[in-house]
């Protein structure tokens, strides 16, 4: 049954939690916040309704997005002080943007066996959007900025488990008064595990030489 939602509300994942804890539910806002529009939105106008994503869970469904009610109550809750309309621009972008990284997650999966025992599956996530990747840390010392979140997920491929990291960066459109916001995510595994380790070195070796294991294989970063 898909009755669940893809990042946490917290340190870690549980049978009540919803897309995005509340310490990132604050960012997402933060970084969206001016492009809902003008029309007036009441809080008890917001829709229930909950979109069903494409992530799948390790019990056969699929994790499922929050409401806008639901996002805009859990940070009121938090004493965040959302605007509601917000919400409607909030929601579908935050969903597509997940999208997205499970997206890119799976291109690091291709090939390597997954769909043999029921596909790739998200197992558990954790936001943490105040610690920076040694990645993002190494660039923010060249000058470039640093991502607005981070996500931890990992993920189970036939009883082994591997965490990715995923960086959000975001941009605006062009033009000095667009309102147009762009993502950038920079996906990978992490380097914790002789899983993570060897999936980031034919990466690189593929990126030098050629493909290892398909045309999908992500590009070398």
């Amino acid at each position: 049954m898909a009755d669940k939602c893809p990042v946490d509300h917290g340190s870690h994942s549980s049978d009540q939690s919803c897309p995005v804890d509340h310490k990132s539910r604050t960012t997402w806002a933060s970084v969206l916040s001016g492009t809902s529009s003008v029309h007036p939105v009441n809080a008890s106008s917001l829709s229930t309704e909950r979109e069903v994503s494409s992530i799948p869970r390790t019990d056969n469904g699929n994790w499922v997005y929050p409401s806008e009610a639901q996002f805009f109550a859990a940070m009121a809750r938090k004493n965040h002080n959302p605007h509601a309309p917000d919400m409607k621009t909030i929601i579908p972008i935050h969903n597509a943007v997940n999208e997205r990284a499970w997206s890119e997650l799976m291109k690091w999966e291709s090939g390597r066996g997954g769909e043999k025992c029921g596909g790739v599956k998200l197992v558990t996530f954790k936001g943490r959007p105040n610690d920076l990747t040694p990645k993002a840390r190494f660039m923010t010392l060249l000058g470039y900025s640093a991502p607005f979140d981070r996500h931890d997920w990992v993920v189970e491929r036939c009883g082994t488990r591997i965490r990715y990291v995923i960086d959000f960066y975001t941009g605006r459109g062009a033009g000095p008064s667009s309102n147009n916001v762009s993502f950038y995510l920079d996906v990978r595994p992490a380097l914790d595990n002789w899983e993570g380790v060897k999936m980031r070195a034919e990466n690189i070796w593929q990126g030098w030489f050629g493909s290892v294991h398909s045309s999908n294989t992500p590009s070398h970063s």
